[in-house]
């Protein structure tokens, strides 16, 4: 058999999924797909950890900070793209790589997006306004209406948020009721790779990544782009809590906190997410890069046998 071979690495944030991405891009002589939606605008470097030049240019990658935070772009838009660029890469290659920690934007590649009915303009009007007042109100409403979804859903995303309330208002169904449907057919075999460690050690790993993106200038960042903070890209960790700094509501000492806590959040959603999927292979963050390339090799030796 002929095959092509999408290696999907997955984890929670800061587990070290860039790194383990370029060693497996430089075994298989391929390029990488990124997947982390807060990776692919090009004013939001620090605070999304986006890989470091040296990085960059040891294996190749896409979608890395290829659009602006003023753009329009969504699941959808990365799903036609980065299928496209897939189809580009197994012209001359039978491997890609995949990487990244937003479970929505590595399952739309994967399977596909799920489908979901119109929802009239008035409904996603209203919420808008509610968020005017504060997200947790919508958060609330959301427990509510889809408690499954709630479990496992970026809550701190405003815009996940609404759309999983307009689809149950609209409907009279959870959201997550429409998740999961009929798969896509792709012209690839997925082998997902998990990365994890004990939750102490993730935390710990995030507390240094967030006093080292301090370090870098994450707050001249923030600083930089403080007059956009209202804009749908900037509402996320890392840049929310300094902005909130900015306006004199908060000690930075307490927007450092607040930036650990919510990540340390985000990553535990994250893992959440991700073990839904018996699909994905988990190995220790410290596993030899050599025993994963085993494993994928055993892999690819029984799907062509």
């Amino acid at each position: 058999m002929n095959n092509n071979y999408l290696l999907n690495v997955v984890g929670p944030t800061a587990i070290g999924k860039t790194s383990l991405a370029i060693k497996l891009s430089k075994k298989f002589n391929t390029e990488i797909i990124s997947a982390d939606s807060r990776q692919f605008y090009k004013e939001m470097r620090i605070g999304t950890a986006v890989p470091s030049v040296e990085e960059l240019q040891t294996a190749k990658h896409h979608f890395i900070q290829h659009i602006s935070i003023e753009d329009s772009y969504n699941v959808g838009d990365f799903e036609t793209e980065a299928i496209q660029k897939l189809e580009e890469i197994f012209q001359n290659n039978s491997f890609a790589i995949m990487v990244g920690g937003s479970g929505l934007y590595t399952k739309s590649i994967l399977h596909g997006l799920d489908y979901f009915p119109e929802v009239p303009s008035e409904i996603r009007q209203n919420l808008n306004l509610k968020l005017e007042e504060g997200l947790v109100p919508l958060q609330e409403q959301l427990q509510i209406l889809d408690p499954d979804y709630y479990k496992i859903a970026d809550i701190e995303n405003p815009q996940r948020v609404i759309r999983a309330l307009e689809v149950s208002i609209a409907t009279g169904k959870p959201y997550s009721s429409y998740l999961n449907g009929p798969k896509k057919q792709r012209n690839f075999i997925p082998i997902s790779i998990g990365l994890s460690a004990d939750r102490e050690i993730i935390y710990e790993r995030i507390n240094r990544r967030v006093d080292l993106m301090m370090d870098e200038g994450l707050l001249q960042e923030a600083e930089s782009l403080f007059s956009k903070r209202l804009l749908n890209a900037l509402n996320t960790v890392g840049y929310k809590e300094l902005f909130t700094f900015l306006e004199g509501r908060d000690s930075l000492e307490t927007a450092i906190s607040e930036i650990k806590k919510n990540t340390r959040r985000f990553a535990k959603r994250q893992l959440t997410w991700f073990r839904k999927d018996p699909t994905i292979q988990w190995f220790d963050f410290q596993t030899p890069p050599e025993e994963i390339q085993q494993f994928i090799e055993t892999k690819i030796t029984d799907y062509e046998n």
